[in-house]
């Protein structure tokens, strides 16, 4: 698998090695002394180290070089790849590692549409694809950069690396050639296998085409482009018969402008109609084709196009009321379009549902609407028609408005000059809610998770100082969130986010425990809020309620679904001074949540009447003179702590000017934004409504937040869409029609996601300015331009109705084939795997090996020169140790000697004895034989009585107990006699017994 080579970083130092010859011409004298034979030691050891060195010093490394071949075969999964090609994809991938995979081989397997992703990483194995990709890919856009470069991170480095591409080369986000050419400089070689198109029909609808702006009662043309490309099986000049149906729409409301039949031949070809519109707006236009035959056309997804197109006129302002309170606000509608602004009141029952719909006013007020109203997209939309396309936006008050309304940690809050929140304890009470929320078995699934959102939606509507506290309930009851300030969101939050359902349903000790736990904080309004699904066990909670009621705390009541008992839930919210709500959708709870939140926001709510006190002569007041009529109330906020918030007009209630702010205003993004917390009606301004500058005073405010307007010169612009990109140019002309250069003209666009995007516009003629940004998901585009120089801002925009991934109808064969030709660093050049069948011919595509070795091997190198440093110093110990120790070996024989002669005495001692002993037993035997008279038959001879006594085996006899008393030497002899006698009479029985 490895093979093992030496390498060096500095070769060039390798000729050092040719001072060796010279080591030897000049160390030959100076060894002279030492002998023949360590003199030539001596000169090898030096020659060693010397080589040695240099070998470091040249930075030697020790390279292993890998056999193995890593494939990994990127698929193209776009929506532009039929089905049955996708298939035949996987057959071949899983093919051709069976065929060609050798043992150390890896395989592995990249998806690809929009984003690439690791279907299978790199595996030394036979790995096989399954029947359908389980990626989840974006299959509406074409993406080969980044499918390549993911291929290149993925690569393990100890194999030689190759990419098989299997696409139709239809890119249409990236650059491929790119990423191909930072793939060959690293060695990695790319086959392609080209996706072929079968033959077949489509119509496109490639584009329409008019003026981006144009004056209101000027007529323009609209014309749109539309290409057929014939199935070359077909009769050559097939027609396709159809229908195409030319509509305009503006806001919510859509006309058909043309729906005539057409016959189109193969090619292009444009139609044309004329157009003139009277009002101004904000206008899409959009061109569909239908066939006849569904044959003739196999995609639809391309068979409409849209475009854009501003009418401009004079300022327009729109106005958006609660639909709760129609009229209110008729007469400042009335004095505003007294003064020639043209204003739209649009209530809140039917809000704007795109960002398109906002864009023919130059200001939105929201005049004393709740924040419920809104969805949390038309939130956004409303902030980003301040902050990226530079519309007012002005806020006006009233008890549903600011904090009061619920807007309080919303976009539009970030977006005011003012927070809609109170941080001193000295200005305005706290209030305190409780949220009993039902948490039986029957409120599993969406219903507790919608009735978390709301509970979570409801507490970050409450300010720091605000108390709060979540019950859940089953059988019994427990405190969620026990009683505390709301100063922690995300902790509540998280608290929340635990809550599980399951087990019975008792309301009582729910509200029981929601009651004790109000009782206990100091607020000035405390109201409690009940969630349930279902018949709760218990009675008499009409008079819970009213007790409840009696210590100044509001219930309100929620029943959710079809099971619940609407009617006690209603009893209960009546005897609690609250709001029933009858929920059969869980989807509706956060914005019911965030209504009755709303209650505890009431002391934001300043109703004592006020004089308002002129801070500064800013322009919205220009001209309005002192003193100023007297208001009843407006909405408490604290003034944003930043040097561009203006502020112009405070009460002089309360005393810290922070939380006093009557009108305000600083500039946000591209627009400006205004806060006047007091209203513009008959409820807290009725002794403004006949005050002779209430006209300069709104009109000021309404024209200072508008988009500026004018017409200083004249601006055309131009997009189109290629390559996943949309390419803007304009063109500059002032007022006598001379061209504009020099112009600092910038830009931003906003997607259909509503993310802005800067454009750069870049002068390359005079008057003309180009600039680009990347293309996100089809949609809506917007334009904000700027020329700077206080001109006004140029509007503009471009729909992409379907991604290029429906556009292309052949395979991108250039493209592909300058991958293939793409010849890695140290390999061969890639092949381009094209059989006549395509995908279809497998044993065609067989044929190739992915896995042959034609590409520079992998590498691994390791530095040894510090290996080499030791060993050189070791060496030169040795050479030392050569030259000046004389080792000698005279003494060696001697020595040898002295040891033979010893091993030869001590072979000659233990000889003797064992002779000394043979003896002594012999000597021993026979004066046994004098002391013994007769001797038994059978006695052993000599020779076995000796080889008793002289084998170990038997260990000796213990000695006899001495005798207890003299002996007379008779007696001494016989007793001696005996013993003997009975000692070798035992000896032979014991020989003779079997």
């Amino acid at each position: 698998m490895w093979r093992y080579t030496l390498d060096f970083e500095a070769p060039w130092l390798l000729g050092l090695l040719l001072l060796l010859p010279v080591v030897w011409l000049v160390g030959r004298r100076s060894v002279a002394a030492l002998g023949r034979w360590r003199g030539l030691a001596t000169l090898l050891l030096r020659t060693l180290v010397l080589a040695l060195l240099v070998l470091a010093l040249a930075q030697a490394q020790m390279v292993r070089t890998s056999e193995r071949v890593t494939v990994l075969f990127l698929l193209d999964q776009s929506l532009s790849i039929p089905e049955g090609q996708r298939q035949a994809m996987i057959e071949y991938v899983n093919a051709a590692i069976l065929e060609h995979r050798r043992r150390d081989d890896s395989s592995g397997v990249i998806v690809f549409g929009r984003e690439p992703a690791i279907e299978i990483p790199p595996f030394d194995d036979d790995v096989q694809l399954a029947s359908s990709i389980e990626s989840l890919l974006d299959p509406e856009y074409t993406n080969l950069a980044a499918a390549l470069k993911l291929a290149q991170a993925s690569f393990p480095e100890d194999a030689a690396k190759r990419i098989v591409l299997v696409t139709d080369g239809n890119e249409n986000l990236g650059d491929a050639r790119e990423e191909g050419r930072g793939l060959a400089a690293a060695g990695i070689g790319i086959d392609v296998v080209p996706i072929r198109w079968e033959g077949r029909s489509e119509v496109i609808v490639e584009r329409v085409t008019l003026p981006s702006q144009v004056r209101a009662g000027e007529p323009f043309d609209l014309r749109i482009v539309i290409s057929n490309i014939t199935d070359p099986s077909l009769p050559e000049g097939h027609e396709v018969p159809g229908r195409l149906v030319i509509s305009r729409s503006v806001g919510d409301r859509s006309i058909v402008l043309s729906d005539e039949r057409v016959v189109l031949p193969p090619g292009k070809r444009v139609f044309s109609l004329r157009q003139e519109v009277e009002a101004a707006d904000f206008y899409t236009y959009e061109a569909r084709f239908v066939p006849d035959r569904p044959e003739d056309d196999t995609m639809p997804q391309n068979n409409r196009a849209t475009a854009f197109t501003h009418v401009r006129g004079r300022g327009q302002v729109l106005l958006v009321e609660d639909h709760a309170s129609p009229g209110e606000h008729d007469h400042l509608v009335g004095r505003l379009r007294a003064q020639e602004i043209e204003v739209q009141v649009m209530p809140t029952s039917r809000l704007f549902s795109q960002l398109v719909e906002l864009q023919p006013f130059d200001a939105v007020i929201l005049a004393n609407v709740p924040r419920e109203r809104f969805s949390d997209a038309q939130v956004d939309m409303l902030v980003a028609n301040t902050q990226q396309m530079g519309s007012g936006l002005v806020m006006l008050g009233g008890p549903n408005s600011f904090g009061a309304g619920g807007w309080a940690g919303t976009a539009v809050e970030e977006a005011m000059p003012v927070d809609f929140q109170i941080k001193a304890a000295k200005v305005v009470p706290v209030g305190a809610l409780v949220l009993v929320i039902d948490r039986s078995g029957s409120m599993a699934g969406q219903k507790i998770e919608l009735g978390k959102a709301a509970a979570v939606a409801g507490v970050q509507m409450l300010g720091p100082r605000d108390f709060v506290g979540v019950v859940a309930f089953d059988g019994a009851a427990e405190w969620t969130v026990p009683m505390r300030q709301a100063d922690s969101f995300e902790a509540i939050a998280g608290r929340i986010g635990r809550l599980a359902a399951g087990g019975g349903t008792n309301l009582r000790p729910g509200m029981e425990l929601g009651h004790r736990g109000l009782l206990g904080v100091d607020a000035s309004v405390k109201h409690m809020l009940v969630l349930s699904d279902g018949h709760t066990i218990g009675e008499r909670y009409e008079q819970l309620a009213a007790r409840i009621a009696r210590d100044n705390i509001t219930i309100s009541t929620v029943g959710v679904g079809p099971d619940a008992d609407m009617a006690l839930m209603d009893r209960i919210a009546h005897a609690g001074g609250g709001q029933f709500y009858e929920v059969h959708d869980p989807r509706a709870l956060p914005q019911i949540f965030v209504r009755e939140t709303r209650r505890v926001a009431r002391p934001l709510i300043h109703d004592k009447p006020v004089v308002p006190l002129i801070l500064y002569p800013h322009e919205m007041i220009a001209g309005v003179s002192a003193p100023l009529p007297r208001l009843d109330g407006f909405v408490l906020t604290e003034r944003k702590e930043h040097p561009l918030i203006e502020v112009a007009m405070i009460s002089p209630e309360p005393a810290d000017e922070r939380h006093a702010t009557l009108l305000a205003t600083w500039t946000y993004g591209l627009g400006r934004t205004v806060a006047f917390t007091s209203d513009a009606g008959a409820r807290w301004a009725a002794a403004w409504t006949a005050w002779e500058q209430f006209d300069r005073l709104f009109g000021q405010t309404i024209r200072w937040a508008m988009r500026p307007a004018g017409d200083e010169g004249q601006f055309s612009v131009s997009t189109d869409v290629e390559g996943g990109e949309v390419r803007v140019v304009v063109h500059a002309l002032d007022q006598d029609d001379a061209l504009l250069s020099f112009l600092d003209l910038t830009g931003r666009a906003v997607g259909p996601d509503l993310s802005a995007v800067d454009l750069r516009m870049v002068q390359t003629a005079p008057g003309r300015y180009t600039g680009s940004f990347p293309i996100g998901e089809a949609g809506a585009y917007f334009l904000m331009l700027s020329p700077g120089s206080g001109r006004a801002p140029i509007l503009s925009g471009v729909n992409i109705p379907y991604s290029d991934e429906f556009r292309d109808r052949s395979s991108n064969e250039p493209l592909l084939k300058e991958l293939a030709a793409t010849e890695p660093a140290g390999g061969a050049a890639g092949l381009y795997i094209d059989p006549p069948t395509g995908l279809a011919d497998l044993g065609a595509l067989l044929e190739h090996d992915p896995y042959r070795r034609d590409l520079p091997r992998a590498t691994a190198s390791g530095d040894i020169w510090h290996l080499l440093l030791w060993t050189a110093g070791l060496v030169f110990f040795a050479d030392i140790f050569v030259r000046r120790v004389q080792v000698h070996f005279a003494w060696a024989p001697t020595l040898a000697a002295r040891l033979l002669g010893r091993r030869r005495a001590a072979e000659a001692v233990t000889i003797a004895r064992l002779r000394s002993r043979k003896a002594e037993i012999v000597r021993q035997l026979d004066e046994t034989r004098r002391s013994i008279r007769f001797e038994p038959a059978g006695r052993p001879s000599d020779a076995q009585v000796l080889e008793e006594a002289a084998a170990p085996s038997r260990p000796p006899s213990p000695p006899p107990d001495p005798p207890a008393a003299p002996q007379t030497p008779a007696a001494s002899e016989g007793g001696y006699t005996q013993r003997l006698l009975k000692a070798k009479q035992r000896v032979w029985e014991e020989r003779n017994t079997p």
